[in-house]
């Protein structure tokens, strides 16, 4: 090499160290954007491929109501799959949140497939389940792949799992901002981990254009009216948001009894989705409607175009509790959707407010209140109602999330900042400890 080449090559490394030096994050979000964009394509897949399937599962038990009936077997095999080779995962979204608060094993990638049959299975057999548990599941196990290939560190893990969850609530829903918050917010009540914001925002985005990518489409929801802000509309929207957030709290205590309850009768695992199937096979032909099963989602987008009964949300708070208590596998956060819309549509027998934004505020709100992310719910709202109607999903996301108190569907999740001073001395405690 002449002496003008090792000139030139000293000053290329120089540039480039000044470079970095200049821009610090740089290496930081390109290592990222890298993570993420793998992240992304697969997350979103996996998602996409979900969604068919359970479109398919929906549809094909619709058209023969007499699987219904085999609903306990299907119980058990789910029961054995889990009993058997599943034990290590079973905590299913809490396993993703304790590894976000202490990272140790990689999540085995069995995981993924596993919780997509129980799913399915669920679905296809008439159980009430919804859809969110299985995608930040199968995101997750997927993602956690990652660790040994790229060597991160546990606060890198902690990164990589906020961005799994992220990407998988952002695919499966169609809202990758609420996404990207969700995977900030849900693990530590009352804090948000700004380092891990980049990888987040970039999972959950590129995740659900990978899903769009595969041409599957997600639900849309219109509001037909949509009031002036003035005093009135927000102390209803208030009251409103008080509704859901005894609704969440009321949900969140009751499941986790519920599986309590199972566990506690039940010794052998397998042998819990065989009670927990037949009570909603029996209930389901004793009613003569499959109205409460599934992901309902028919029914949610009914919750916006009329006013419908009172019993509606509480019906499938029951099926929804007795399924996944039992053992069945899915997700709370599409029944929480289809209780909180209708419960919303219903209270316009009592709030002078349109049915249509009840049920867009109960959709989000009771959510909110169930999981303790009410920043990521207002941007969902504001996702799949639009801008409108944001004030008043903001006022029902935040009242639900202060009075339904240190519950949680996710027992993992731990108290970052405290809702009120009562509490204060309990930061840092999981929500279990309140259960």
């Amino acid at each position: 090499m002449s002496k003008n080449q090792r000139t030139l090559v000293k000053k290329a490394i120089f540039n480039t160290h000044f470079f970095f030096r200049k821009f610090p994050a740089l290496p930081y979000i390109f290592k990222w954007l890298v993570i993420s964009s793998i992240i992304g394509a697969l997350v979103g897949t996996a998602s996409a491929g979900f969604l068919v399937s359970l479109e398919w599962a929906t549809d094909f038990r619709e058209s023969h109501l007499w699987l219904i009936a085999l609903l306990p077997a299907a119980g058990f095999l789910i029961g054995l799959l889990y009993y058997h080779w599943e034990k290590e995962v079973e905590a299913g979204n809490n396993l993703l949140i304790d590894t976000i608060h202490d990272p140790k094993a990689i999540i085995p990638f069995k995981m993924a497939p596993f919780v997509y049959i129980g799913t399915i299975v669920t679905h296809f057999f008439g159980g009430s389940a919804g859809r969110e548990g299985t995608a930040l599941q199968m995101a997750g196990a997927i993602a956690d792949q990652l660790s040994k290939p790229f060597q991160l560190d546990k606060n890198e893990r902690r990164t990589l799992m906020i961005a799994a969850i992220a990407a998988g609530f952002g695919s499966v829903f169609g809202t990758p901002l609420a996404g990207a918050v969700f995977g900030l917010e849900v693990f530590l009540i009352g804090r948000i981990r700004y380092n891990a914001i980049f990888p987040a925002f970039a999972s959950a985005i590129l995740a659900d254009l990978t899903t769009n990518l595969w041409n599957v489409k997600h639900t849309h929801y219109h509001i037909d009216f949509i009031p002036k802000l003035e005093f009135l509309p927000v102390l209803y929207s208030i009251i409103a948001g008080i509704v859901f957030g005894i609704c969440a709290a009321g949900f969140s205590r009751i499941i986790h009894w519920m599986g309590s309850f199972f566990k506690s009768k039940i010794k052998y695992p397998p042998l819990r989705p065989v009670v927990g199937g037949t009570i909603i096979a029996l209930a389901v032909f004793a009613m003569g409607t499959t109205r409460y099963i599934g992901l309902g989602v028919p029914v949610i987008v009914e919750s916006f175009e009329k006013q419908l009964p009172l019993y509606d949300f509480a019906l499938k708070m029951v099926f929804t509790i007795v399924t996944l208590s039992a053992g069945f596998k899915g997700g709370e956060v599409t029944p929480l959707f289809f209780i909180g819309a209708t419960l919303g549509s219903a209270l316009s027998l009592f709030i002078p407010l349109p049915f249509g934004l009840l049920a867009g505020m109960g959709f989000v709100a009771v959510f909110a209140g169930a999981t303790n992310t009410p920043l990521a719910c207002m941007l969902m709202g504001i996702e799949l109602f639009g801008s409108e109607c944001g004030v008043y999903i903001a006022i029902a996301c935040v009242v639900s999330y202060l009075l339904s108190g240190h519950n949680s569907i996710y027992t993992r999740q731990k108290i970052g900042e405290a809702k009120n001073r009562r509490y204060e001395s309990q930061q840092e405690k999981s929500i279990s400890e309140f259960l």
